[in-house]
């Protein structure tokens, strides 16, 4: 594959793949392209991008679409990311929902990537119960999707290495909630039986995921442009139960995309609330 992509065949490109899944490459990626497409070209044969453009207007073979798609895709990922979303989760939003006599917590985990987010979530609903053991969490059920099909592989194998682990899980979390495989840990039972994996593009409709008490986006929408920020969060507000919870990336806001939300600047992290 050529380092030289025409400015033609970048803009194209742009188009294919924001239309495709809403990423939206800013000017000068070309290095992105070259560096995330070269082995993936290389195994299909395709010498250029001029070539992979025209195969995807084709739309033959059908897996080549979901293929660039999938190493476009940005899964940087790890437990406890940022921390304070699941301080604000176990201390405010769940002792909120409690009071509130919520009998079942569906918890989205959207853009779940290798599947750390789900499972931490996961871990933080055993921690609750231990101080809070007939509280209504018991019985929470966790969505997690990605619009990567070997993402979601990854997450459902629920298997990872001691570099990954060592990425937010202390030695105390590892004994109570994973389990040794060869040389790898594996995510115990416990957490892992509460938390179902599926593919979702979110561009397309959420009908299927069902009414939600929280969702988790999180470092998701500062890949989309103004437009699809407002269509994603208007439609995620119309899937929440009302008093549902959203949670954002640390650098990531609703302001100037929807006004379904108030902002909840809580002692433990700052999340938002389905307005009533």
């Amino acid at each position: 594959m050529p380092t030289n992509i025409s400015q033609l065949d970048y803009e194209h490109f742009k188009t294919f793949l924001e239309d495709a899944c809403g990423i939206l490459l800013g000017e000068g990626k070309q290095y992105l392209i070259v560096s995330r497409l070269t082995k993936l070209l290389r195994e299909e044969k395709i010498a250029t991008v001029t070539e992979l453009l025209s195969i995807l207007k084709r739309g033959h073979p059908r897996h080549l679409r979901a293929a660039v798609i999938d190493a476009m895709t940005t899964n940087e990922t790890s437990w406890f990311r940022d921390r304070t979303p699941f301080d604000a989760l176990t201390k405010s939003v769940f002792p909120e929902l409690d009071s509130n006599g919520v009998r079942q917590v569906r918890i989205w985990s959207s853009a779940c990537s290798s599947g750390q987010e789900p499972y931490t979530i996961s871990i933080s609903i055993e921690e609750y119960l231990r101080a809070a053991p007939t509280s209504s969490v018991k019985n929470s059920q966790i969505v997690a999707t990605d619009i990567s099909a070997s993402m979601l592989a990854e997450a459902k194998l629920a298997e990872y290495d001691n570099a990954i682990l060592g990425r937010g899980i202390s030695d105390e979390r590892k004994r109570l909630f994973f389990k040794a495989k060869d040389d790898r840990w594996q995510v115990a039972d416990s957490v892992k039986q509460r938390v179902s994996f599926s593919e979702q593009n979110l561009l397309l409709d959420y009908g299927r995921l069902g009414k939600l008490d929280i969702i988790f986006c999180r470092n998701v929408l500062i890949y989309f442009s103004a437009e699809r920020k407002t269509d994603i969060l208007q439609r995620m507000a119309k899937s929440l139960n009302p008093g549902g919870y959203l949670f954002l990336g640390a650098s990531e806001t609703i302001r100037g995309y929807t006004e379904a939300f108030d902002m909840i600047r809580s002692p433990h992290g700052t999340y938002y609330r389905l307005k009533a």
